[in-house]
């Protein structure tokens, strides 16, 4: 009896262990198939932000090329300078505000990323590269609508506060499960988050400063201060595009089966094709030239429009959003020289026009097949989601307009924004930073 009843023990405790290894080796397993997802998801996230990061080198080539000479080292100077703000910015305070812990309106966890956390399954300092690159492409739009006649002391104040206390505060409330977040406010890779809030800040940092010296006669008309390099402006568009191939894919957050990660990839392509090709024509039938800094800035729009909706509609629809924001870009880029705004590199255009344009085409294109909470009103959404959309972009634009009235109008009447009329005529290289992009030529002028 004992020899029987200590045989059913053995085998009890036999049938125990095997089960104990096979329950092991599965959680192992699934452990194991955990950490690869992560970890090809994180190396993906990781790729996309060094693209983003090219954006930087895309604006300053960009911006310079749209500017004269003489002001060549300061707008570099501003463009590399911008992520270095960013950056340390959004350490200190920007990732806190943005994705810690807080209300609707803002975070108030994680300061310097002492107690943070990853987004999803991705781990914290992947996190916080890949949103650093875009406050650093929002930050750096301003550079081009301020171009050619601000302080470089002023302009590093701004892009740390902007960086650092206006762009997080955004980011939490679309990305950080803010109350846009909350209403079902859509933004796939920033038309908003981004675009609207660079735009807005470049705006309103032009019409504190004035135009520039000669920009404008005495009866109203506007005078053409051409670029002095279209080639280095061609490159920077052309770099900016492949950036934007991180910027909007690379919002996947994941590679899954790699569908969605293609998806974007086409529609944000077929976007900028159709806005160069638009803006082109239409400048073409305005001016009667096809002009090259309109084409460019057509590209750009497109690439700006899709931003928030790439993931939500077909390509055809993108191609649709990219040549209503070619033509947008043309026609904003004539207004602002009708009411004396001298933005010289076209930021309020492409930026804040297409970013509030892009914002809205959600609404009106995008799918709930495709991932949006609901349809959009072409697909029988009815007008909800674009009501969303609006209360959302229009916001977002006053709160940073409100906001950097206030930063700029401050740091004018303590320190000043503008360099003096002599130091903008002679140009920003020498009196700001005493070097010349071109050395061995006379660029500047004297009236």
């Amino acid at each position: 009896m004992w020899e029987k009843i200590s045989r059913t023990l053995m085998l009890a405790v036999v049938v125990l262990i095997f089960t104990v290894i096979f329950v092991s080796s599965a959680f192992a397993d699934e452990q194991t198939l955990y950490a690869s997802v992560a970890g090809i998801d994180t190396l993906w996230v990781m790729i996309a932000a060094f693209m983003v990061f090219l954006m930087q080198a895309g604006f300053g080539m960009l911006e310079a090329g749209l500017i004269r000479a003489k002001n060549t080292c300061n707008i570099l100077m501003n463009n590399f300078l911008d992520f270095c703000m960013a950056s340390m910015g959004f350490f200190i305070f920007g990732y806190a505000i943005m994705f810690g812990v807080g209300n609707g309106f803002m975070g108030g966890t994680g300061w310097f990323l002492i107690g943070a956390e990853g987004e999803g399954h991705l781990p914290l300092y992947a996190t916080w590269f890949f949103h650093a690159v875009f406050c650093g492409a929002a930050a750096t739009i301003v550079a081009g609508g301020v171009a050619e006649r601000m302080k470089f002391k002023t302009y590093l104040m701004y892009s740390f506060i902007i960086s650092a206390a206006v762009y997080p505060v955004i980011g939490h409330w679309v990305w950080g499960n803010g109350w846009l977040a909350g209403l079902g406010f859509a933004d796939f890779a920033g038309s908003t988050v981004v675009h609207t809030v660079g735009g807005t800040a470049a705006l309103v940092g032009t019409m504190v400063l004035g135009p520039r010296i000669g920009k404008y006669n005495k009866d109203g008309t506007a005078n053409a201060i051409e670029g002095h390099s279209m080639p280095l402006a061609s490159l920077g568009t052309l770099i900016l595009w492949f950036a934007w191939f991180g910027f909007n894919p690379g919002s996947t957050l994941s590679v899954g089966d790699g569908s969605q990660i293609a998806h974007v990839a086409v529609t944000t392509n077929m976007s900028a094709v159709a806005g160069a090709l638009s803006a082109m024509f239409f400048a073409w039938k305005k001016f009667g030239k096809p002009d090259l800094t309109m084409t460019m800035n057509g590209a750009l729009a497109g690439l700006v429009a899709i931003t928030a909706s790439c993931a939500f509609v077909t390509p055809l629809e993108a191609m649709i959003i990219g040549a209503i924001g070619g033509i947008i870009v043309v026609l904003a880029t004539v207004f602002l020289d009708k009411i004396h705004i001298d933005d010289p590199v076209g930021a309020v255009p492409v930026h804040l026009a297409n970013g509030i344009w892009g914002t809205l085409a959600v609404g009106i294109f995008g799918r709930k097949a495709l991932g949006l909470a609901r349809d959009g009103l072409l697909h029988g959404g009815g007008f909800t989601q674009l009501k969303i959309q609006a209360l959302g972009v229009v916001t977002a634009a006053l709160f940073v307009g409100i906001v950097m009235f206030v930063v700029f109008k401050l740091i004018d009447k303590f320190i000043g924004l503008r360099v003096s009329r002599e130091e903008e005529l002679k140009g920003l290289d020498i009196t700001q930073h005493g070097m010349e992009s071109y050395a061995g030529f006379e660029i500047y002028t004297t009236k």
